[in-house]
């Protein structure tokens, strides 16, 4: 018995499931085009040229029975026709006729019935090179988060540009500059050779860091947190986990981020305020995110090795999230693991960690020496958590109007709309215990 043809659905509904069916599959469309045309920026085209004839076609003529196949090969089709028309134009068809005619057959005439032919290590092949390429060092830090997330993540121009809170024309150009100094530079669609892969790798570990922080704790605006932006760094963070099982750092990065995603709930209360951890309901904390970040955790000390920057500060986070209540903390072994992490990764931010840790450790007098010390530091000049830090310090000492004085300098350097006002919060707390 045939099966039933697909039946036509509502438009609103159908444009719902190919933007459902894009976030899912986009990255793998482009990253298997790429590998047929060597060409990140031609391969995003082709695969939006995919995605505008889905959008013509399937609210007239229904859902295929199989989108995803629908869309890899459409873009297939695109990415070949352009090889044969650089072809015709090069003059060059007896020479590229077999090369087209190998890559012909790697394409799924069935728009309805079948995936894409290609093994699933192929596909896993082609997304590592893609995040390798999207990542690579020849981009400047802000052009490989921007183009992460429109390659990788599926995201709109405006979607990154609300996220980050930038003009969606700045966004738009820094994608198309990063797209062009990738072709300029010549950068290979690989996965580099191992004597390069270690520096290419922590650029994909830092982006990836970089987009979930920028999730967590949002730079500035009016929202504490970003989680959609959480949702695709640890979606990356996963995807990179399964296609580089053997490197211990990428599986101390998707441990890192699944034990900070489980508190995401935790953290706003019900009218969005921040809500800082040693306030949280403990309870609200996710234990299936905690669970699967303790096992990638586990997963990069079996693989034993010096444990890299990412490693140790899940290992730091691991610590909070083993414990029920802040009092049951062991904060000894978090300023170890703090001692550890300055020694591979040295920096006065984690400096400044640590010197928190040393005070619900040993106390706040030993924590505040620690951090007067960093004041003389010129790169922690405008960082609104060094006066935060000092001024949480010192209402503990009972030191109140000089803690005051610390929170509403912190609340001047921040930029989120949310943190400012946690902080002046925190200022007028402190102005009425000085008047008691």
């Amino acid at each position: 018995m045939s099966a039933a043809a697909p039946q036509p659905a509502p438009q609103a509904g159908t444009h719902a499931a190919i933007q459902a069916v894009w976030r899912l599959e986009a990255a793998k469309i482009i990253a298997a085009v790429a590998r047929l045309v060597r060409d990140v920026g031609r391969a995003e085209e082709f695969a939006q040229d995919a995605l505008v004839a889905a959008l013509e076609h399937w609210p007239r003529e229904g859902l295929p029975r199989n989108p995803a196949a629908w869309l890899m090969t459409t873009a297939k089709h695109r990415a070949l026709d352009h090889l044969r028309q650089e072809a015709l134009h090069q003059r060059k068809q007896q020479e590229l006729g077999a090369d087209l005619d190998a890559l012909q057959a790697h394409v799924v005439p069935d728009f309805v019935d079948t995936l894409d032919d290609r093994r699933a290590d192929d596909i896993g092949d082609d997304l590592l090179r893609l995040i390798f390429t999207a990542c690579h060092p020849v981009l400047s830090t802000e052009a490989r988060v921007a183009l992460t997330l429109k390659l990788l993540g599926g995201l709109g121009t405006d979607e990154i540009a609300r996220a980050f809170l930038a003009s969606e024309p700045t966004v738009a150009q820094r994608i198309v500059r990063a797209k062009r100094t990738l072709s300029a530079a010549k950068v290979p669609f690989e996965v580099p050779q191992a004597a390069a892969r270690a520096q290419r790798l922590a650029s994909v570990l830092e982006v990836i860091y970089l987009i979930f922080n920028e999730g967590y704790s949002a730079t500035a605006g009016e929202d504490w947190m970003r989680p959609a932006l959480c949702d695709e760094a640890l979606r990356l963070a996963r995807v990179l986990a399964t296609l580089m099982p053997q490197e211990a750092e990428v599986h101390g990065l998707a441990a890192l981020l699944e034990i900070q995603a489980s508190r995401t709930h935790a953290r706003t209360d019900a009218e969005g305020r921040p809500v800082l951890l040693m306030e949280q309901d403990r309870t609200r904390w996710d234990p299936l995110l905690i669970r699967r970040g303790l096992a990638a955790l586990h997963q990069a000390e079996a693989l034993g090795g010096e444990r890299g920057p990412y490693a140790l500060q899940a290992a730091i986070a691991a610590c909070h999230a083993r414990a029920s209540t802040p009092e049951a903390t062991d904060w000894p072994q978090i300023v170890a693991l703090y001692d550890a992490l300055a020694q591979v990764a040295p920096s006065p931010v984690i400096e400044l960690n640590r010197a928190v840790a040393v005070g619900m450790a040993f106390g706040p007098e030993a924590a505040l020496a620690l951090v007067d010390a960093l004041n003389q530091d010129a790169s922690l000049a405008s960082y609104h958590w060094l006066p935060s830090v000092r001024g949480d310090l010192l209402a503990k000492l009972g030191r109140a109007a000089e803690a005051r004085s610390e929170f509403e300098r912190a609340a001047a350097l921040t930029r989120n709309v949310r943190e400012r006002e946690l902080l002046l919060a925190r200022a007028r707390e402190q102005a009425l215990h000085g008047s008691l």
